[in-house]
């Protein structure tokens, strides 16, 4: 544990480690001394000076060097004649502070009119209304009048886009910095800038296009004021408006902790989601989240959203009732040849029982997209000790990043990555065919062709290169499997696990192997639905059934054909039974992140038309094929079920998942906006991350030899997975579609 250090806030006793600013004392003790520039994840500045405080330390006697001690047994303080910045000055051993005397309210009231000067009062118009910690702050601390005539305020264009995503309005900014600081320091995305001097100082974007990051939207959440809004949300709804919903983005391999924010739509009639914000989970993406996390979430009321179940009939697909289609492919079950293909963005509940149905019909199983499963088991066995936690890598410890584009594939890791290395003293160590931005904080860098990367591990990554492996403290090693195919991507898996048992690492908490999955939920649907299961035989089946499939070549040929999704894709189009899906938004469920942290998400928003959930279909369908009557009322019946078969879930409960945490630090709560944000509360639960393999009693870690297979020229020609990559859920973005890589323009949501 670090050094402690004991000081006094307003008379009250507090420890805290060594290098603490006051700010993060006092808070510890529930002591709000209010801030502005002064953000926990940023790096202090002191620019605003609404943190002024009395500092004493104890009085030393300059003969003895002793300190001095007072009547009361206790040392007596030397109280520093100027209030001093709680936000820069470290703690040290008997400090004491005062924030609550007569000078500190004064100088509290007058940063408060000083900033009020150049505000424009516009409260009722502005978005951050209602949540805004200068708002809040003035009520509390402020004067009641201002000596500033109002004529004199500034006057400048409103709303200008620092990009197509982030609006300022200039008037309102106050100069904290923490915008450009966040860019700087945690995204390393310098893109934003103060420009000019005194009055007129604005914030600028410099970058083209402009305010390029992925991360934009996060300095909405830590802007104190009104002065970033977002293209999304801007004159949307009022805070007090909106209900909010816990759940788990669903777009990559992270699991970030989101809250869904939902209104009554009154042109439509519908409650549909007007923000996504993060929630706080110092595990998983800490207090932020990536741009496509927060802006592709449109998809959920899409106009072409499926809504009622199809039948081909006369060669056209005609709507039906849900008994009919059901009856219609229970028949098609039976006897015939099934293959069903599910997609890693489904649900752990709706995997796991259509596994279920799937061994019920004698079927096989394969995953969309195909890669991940020929890995996914190793993962399991050799990924991140079920306590790893990124914020504790640092000296001492080796990162090796092979094949992954850590930002484009999971970008909230990229954060927390850097910051292990830059922040922390990590070593990194990195081999790719191409430049990545975490090139930039290598200490070692290989390179291949493309497609080589499993033949560059077992030739390159050994310990008699790489000293540092084995006496590394903690190992961590993250990969992805672009432009190899599934023989390459099994090699390159293996061969890192390898490394982590030949050195001691396999099993131990901060080590292990993580994958940079396409999707949210590889890890689960592998481990619930097609892991146990038979293999495809090469005979061509004669039903498929087809569960969130996004990519057409994963669809086998088949006689009869079951598409179940949110949209008429292409696939669906040559299917003779279509069914419509609801979204996350629209359901209950839990994901399986690429760490293997079972996280639970919740129902925010109605179901769209007659659309259901992924598991009643199966289940339903299971009865007709058996003549049973198991029926599930609720998702957390299947996971309680889903712990009872599967060993890895055992011990899981839909209660465990979801339970509150205790403190997190630094507490980033609701009441006190000016301090972490906008951020969200936790009350839906950290999740629990299941054990990997080689954490287990008994296991014995033994190393596999492999080869390096044959480059597959297919495979390595393969255009490189990026985070705006055209699909079906981004393309119905109404903000992201000039950012769309390789695709199709974007969708209106409007009704055509």
């Amino acid at each position: 544990m670090a050094d402690l250090v004991n000081l006094t806030v307003d008379g009250v006793p507090v420890a805290m480690p060594k290098g603490t600013v006051i700010v993060d004392a006092a808070k510890k003790i529930n002591n709000d001394i209010p801030v502005f520039c002064y953000h926990p994840k940023l790096k202090p500045v002191g620019m605003c000076r609404m943190c002024l405080v009395e500092i004493g330390t104890p009085k030393v006697d300059p003969a003895t060097k002793q300190v001095v001690m007072g009547d009361d047994g206790k040392a007596v303080i030397a109280w520093i004649p100027k209030l001093q910045t709680a936000c820069t000055t470290p703690i040290s051993e008997g400090m004491a502070v005062r924030t609550t005397t007569p000078q500190v309210k004064e100088a509290r009231s007058d940063v408060l009119e000083f900033l009020l000067t150049s505000h424009p009062l516009d409260c009722p118009i502005c978005d951050k209304g209602g949540e805004c910690p200068l708002q809040n702050l003035t009520l509390r601390y402020g004067p009641g009048v201002s000596r500033f005539d109002y004529a004199d305020k500034a006057r400048n264009d409103k709303h200008v886009p620092l990009g197509d995503l982030i609006y300022l309005d200039r008037e309102r900014c106050i100069q904290c910095a923490r915008c450009i600081r966040f860019e700087e320091e945690l995204a390393d995305d310098p893109v934003l800038q103060f420009y000019d001097r005194g009055r007129g100082m604005e914030i600028i974007t410099q970058s083209d296009p402009g305010f390029d990051s992925y991360f934009s939207g996060n300095t909405t959440d830590i802007c104190p004021v009104g002065a970033l809004t977002s293209a999304d949300f801007r004159f949307k709804a009022r805070p007090w408006e909106l209900s909010s919903t816990q759940s788990v983005c669903n777009h990559c391999a992270v699991g970030c902790n989101i809250t869904l924010n939902t209104r009554l739509d009154t042109r439509t009639g519908v409650d549909e989601i007007k923000r996504v914000m993060p929630r706080q989970n110092e595990q998983v993406n800490e207090i932020w989240m990536c741009d496509k996390g927060r802006f592709v979430h449109h998809f959920t009321r899409a106009h072409d959203r499926l809504q009622q179940p199809m039948i081909r009939k006369d060669g056209k697909l005609q709507e039906a009732t849900w008994e009919q289609a059901i009856l219609a492919i229970a028949d098609k079950l039976k006897g015939g040849n099934v293959h069903g293909v599910i997609g890693d963005r489904i649900a752990n509940e709706d995997a796991f029982l259509f596994g279920r149905l799937m061994k019920l019909v004698n079927a096989s199983v394969s995953l969309s997209p195909q890669k991940p499963a020929a890995y996914a088991d190793l993962v399991r066995t050799y990924g991140v000790g079920a306590s790893t936690d990124l914020k504790q890598l640092g000296k001492g410890d080796v990162i090796v990043v092979v094949n992954a584009d850590v930002e484009e594939q999971a970008p909230v890791w990229f954060l927390r990555l850097k910051a292990a290395v830059t922040d922390r003293g990590a070593t990194l160590i990195i081999a790719n065919s191409k430049g990545t931005k975490l090139h930039r904080y290598a200490h070692a860098i290989g390179r291949y062709d493309a497609g080589e990367a499993a033949k560059w591990v077992i030739e390159n990554l050994t310990t008699e290169k790489y000293a540092q492996l084995k006496d590394a403290r903690n190992l961590l090693c993250v990969f992805g499997d672009e432009q190899l195919d599934g023989a390459g991507a099994r090699a390159l898996a293996q061969h890192l696990a390898n490394v982590l048992i030949e050195t001691g690492h396999a099993g131990k908490a901060n080590s292990g192997l993580l994958a940079c999955y396409p999707h949210a939920n590889t890890q689960g649907v592998f481990d619930l639905a097609v892991d146990q299961q038979p293999a495809a035989s090469n005979q061509q089946p004669s039903v498929a059934w087809l569960v969130g499939v996004g990519d057409a070549k994963d669809a086998p040929t088949a006689g009869f054909k079951i598409v179940q999704d949110l949209f008429l894709t292409d696939v669906a189009k040559d299917a003779d039974v279509v069914l419509p899906a609801l979204s996350f938004a629209e359901r209950e469920g839990s994901y399986t992140s690429g760490d293997r942290r079972v996280q639970r998400f919740y129902r925010a928003i109605p179901a769209i038309g007659n659309a259901k959930p992924d598991w009643w279909v199966f289940q339903e369908v299971a009865k007709k094929v058996s003549g049973g009557n198991e029926t599930f009322w609720s998702v957390s019946q299947i996971f309680d079920l889903i712990a009872t078969e599967v060993p890895q879930y055992a011990g899981l409960s839909f209660s465990l998942i979801s339970q509150p945490p205790g403190e997190q630090w630094p507490p980033m709560g609701r009441e006190d906006l000016y301090y972490g944000g906008t951020v969200y509360d936790n009350t839906g639960g950290l999740g629990v991350r299941y054990a990997a393999g080689a954490e287990r009693e008994g296991f014995v870690a033994t190393a596999t030899p492999v080869t390096a297979p044959v480059i597959n020229a297919e495979a390595a020609a393969e255009l490189l997975r990026v985070l705006y990559q055209d699909g079906e859920l981004i393309r119905r973005s109404s903000v992201l579609a000039s950012h769309i890589v390789g695709g199709t323009t974007f969708i209106p949501l409007a009704a055509k």
